[in-house]
């Protein structure tokens, strides 16, 4: 820490103020319901007012911190946004969902739509994704004479970890742009956790916690199964479903794969550089996407109305990034950043364990994944070179600890419940036991990619 830039130099008030933002923050989500932005803008307004902290070097912390945050990823949100609403309305989501189906065969549907939820979880909201896979869930649950706990669980929890780990989905992606993870390689390695987390997810669903739930699918969607009906326009093809959300998670992934391989100078590495930027793999992404428009009302919608509805959706993610950039840049300008570290190195505790504990605790209190994954960011890219954690690590160890546990104050939670009907105490055993059995998994996964020094 630089003396002349630094915001505290007191290593108890630096604790100190850290606690205190933390507990505030956590505090006027859980308790007065305040929006996240004002919850954590609030507490960093008055971390600057604290008797020993320099203002001129917080205010200077404060713009840095936000204003590089946004710079690397702003964009990318809103066109990753972007690409969610042209798979909701293209049929996309229809054609992924009948593919695998087709590859686990229509008598293992819970596995089906398991596997569903790891491919849309990546590009589409995990709530608003149900919303669309709610009627298939009650028809297939009737259709083969399961529970709902049966056929929707391991949906559940695989909606729920890919859009919690694996960029370009909003929150991972902020995530590891505060921490200056690798995109690439994030998106690597926390598609292996995820699919780890997720298989455990089903398996907790089919074999554990569905058969003792014993709500039966409803009636109000009987003979409801959008496998089967053609959307206006029809659908688009596979390869066409898939090339939204694939391609440009390839085009990133090559490009960190390239540095792995290839010299600096090299011309495929040089040209992967430019097409694997995030920016451009995304925009490739929304063109495929709207390469599968077929209506003159999506034309026309695809213009301008999803363009609008992605704003609206990314601007709070973008804000909340850029407040989360600023918490970790203030917080690297005071001592508390080494009494932490130094807390694990004195007593032995794996630093992976950290941002895990964090996520856990931001989600468990606040309710929100984007809030638990952003804050482990925060709070720990600051420490990383003292805690010998690398980027990625710490950013998927956080992001599998935001996923456990969803339950009462989960919005997401009350979407999938009251949309499949389950009593509270049932989808708390079923739906929460499946994020908190996949984040498990998951992080147990990126503790074995950390210890055998993939990450």
């Amino acid at each position: 820490m630089d003396p002349s830039t630094a915001v505290a130099t007191s290593p108890l008030l630096a604790l100190v103020a850290f606690l205190g933002v933390i507990f505030l923050l956590l505090f006027l989500i859980a308790k007065w319901r305040w929006h996240v932005f004002l919850a954590l803008l609030v507490p960093l307004i008055l971390f600057g007012v604290i008797p020993g902290v320099e203002q001129n070097n917080f205010i200077d912390a404060f713009e840095t911190g936000f204003g590089s945050t946004l710079g690397s990823i702003g964009v990318v949100i809103v066109l990753g946004s972007i690409i969610a609403e042209a798979l909701r309305h293209t049929g996309a989501i229809q054609t992924i969902t009948r593919s695998m189906v087709s590859v686990v065969g229509s008598k293992r549907m819970p596995l089906a739509l398991t596997l569903t939820g790891f491919v849309l979880g990546v590009a589409i909201f995990s709530d608003v994704a149900y919303v669309i896979l709610n009627p298939l869930v009650h028809s297939a649950a009737k259709m083969m004479g399961v529970t709902v706990g049966v056929m929707s669980i391991g949906l559940v929890g695989s909606l729920q970890l890919t859009h919690a780990i694996v960029p370009p989905t909003p929150g991972p992606l902020a995530a590891a742009a505060i921490v200056g993870a690798d995109i690439g390689a994030t998106i690597i390695f926390g598609s292996i956790a995820c699919l780890a987390g997720s298989i455990a997810g089903w398996i907790w669903g089919q074999y554990i916690a569905g058969p003792r739930i014993k709500t039966l699918p409803s009636d109000e969607y009987a003979g409801v199964n959008f496998l089967e009906v053609e959307a206006e326009g029809g659908l688009p093809g596979v390869v066409a479903s898939y090339a939204p959300i694939l391609v440009p998670i390839l085009l990133i992934s090559a490009q960190s794969v390239s540095r792995l391989f290839l010299a600096e100078d090299h011309v495929i590495r040089t040209g992967l550089a430019y097409i694997g930027w995030p920016v451009v793999a995304l925009s490739v992404g929304v063109w495929l996407a709207y390469r599968n428009v077929k209506t003159p009302e999506h034309r026309k919608d695809a213009k301008n109305a999803w363009v609008e509805e992605a704003l609206r959706v990314s601007a709070m993610i973008l804000v909340v990034t850029g407040l989360g950039g600023s918490l970790s840049e203030i917080l690297k300008a005071t001592p508390a950043v080494d009494y932490i570290a130094g807390f694990f190195a004195t007593y032995g505790l794996p630093s992976i364990l950290l941002p895990f504990v964090i996520g856990i605790i931001g989600n468990m209190i606040t309710g929100s994944t984007t809030v638990g994954v952003i804050t482990a960011a925060s709070l720990v890219a600051p420490m990383l070179g003292t805690l010998a954690l690398s980027p990625e690590a710490a950013m998927l160890a956080g992001a599998s600890g935001s996923v456990i546990i969803k339950y009462v104050n989960s919005s997401y939670f009350w979407v999938c419940t009251s949309l499949s009907r389950l009593p509270v105490n049932d989808a708390i055993f079923g739906y929460g036991g499946a994020t908190m059995v996949g984040g498990l998994v998951s992080f147990m996964t990126v503790c074995i990619m950390w210890a055998i020094g993939l990450i």
